[in-house]
């Protein structure tokens, strides 16, 4: 049966919290079901997300059942090959389904194509530890897009991939990503992820990232603040 490897999971999650400044996520179910990440963002205080889902459904059965009684509001992201089965499970656990076309995505750095940002736009490269944050900017000096990408290791994790509406159809994305594997590669990563939004898909794919596995992403009952 084809599956997703919990490890592949593991590795980006691991980049994903340090580029975001996120605690350590932790353990969640016995066996290990998932991991669980606090983000503390409104209405997004906590996420889950499922390591055995197409290894073994009943695993993420108990993953859905536990966001759904969580005290906090709760995201719960699996990674699966098996989108069709994941949405029947997490629907019966009366999760709302926020994103179910995601997907997981790796390249070679090594082999990342480089392209530079057209006039006037100019790029600034911020590296601080494992996080390096990428702008670029327009000729009044304001950003038209950014990115940031966190080394671990190996890896590299990239995230948060903006572009100004404004500024869009300028070839600034693949500018960004470019910027950001240079960065990664010369701090000793070999091989990027990133979970990408449908928005984001056709950019990465035409840089040569790979699709590895579709991400489905749903919430758990909004939990009343408390007064």
């Amino acid at each position: 049966m084809a599956k997703i490897e919990s490890e592949l999971i593991r590795r980006w999650l691991n980049g994903w919290t340090v580029a975001r400044s996120l605690p350590e996520s932790e353990p969640v179910g016995s066996p290990e079901d998932g991991l669980r990440s606090k983000c503390d963002q409104p209405g997004r205080d906590v996420e889950v997300f499922a390591l055995r889902a197409d290894e073994e459904p009943e695993s993420l059965t108990r993953l859905a059942a536990a966001v759904a009684a969580a005290r906090q509001t709760t995201w719960l992201t699996v990674p699966t090959l098996r989108p069709a089965t994941v949405e029947v499970v997490v629907g019966a656990a009366g999760l709302e389904l926020l994103h179910r076309s995601e997907w997981i995505m790796t390249i070679d750095l090594t082999e990342h194509p480089q392209h530079a940002p057209a006039a006037p736009y100019e790029r600034e490269v911020r590296t601080e530890g494992p996080v390096t944050v990428v702008s670029l900017h327009d000729s009044s000096g304001e950003v038209a897009a950014r990115g940031t990408i966190a080394v671990v290791g190996t890896d590299a994790i990239a995230d948060r991939i903006e572009t100004d509406a404004a500024h869009r159809r300028r070839g600034l994305g693949r500018a960004t990503m470019s910027a950001l594997a240079e960065a990664a590669v010369a701090q000793g990563a070999r091989t990027g992820l990133l979970i990408a939004s449908e928005e984001g898909q056709r950019l990465y794919s035409s840089l040569g990232w790979r699709r590895e596995a579709d991400v489905l992403i749903a919430r758990g009952p909004a939990v009343p603040s408390s007064r």
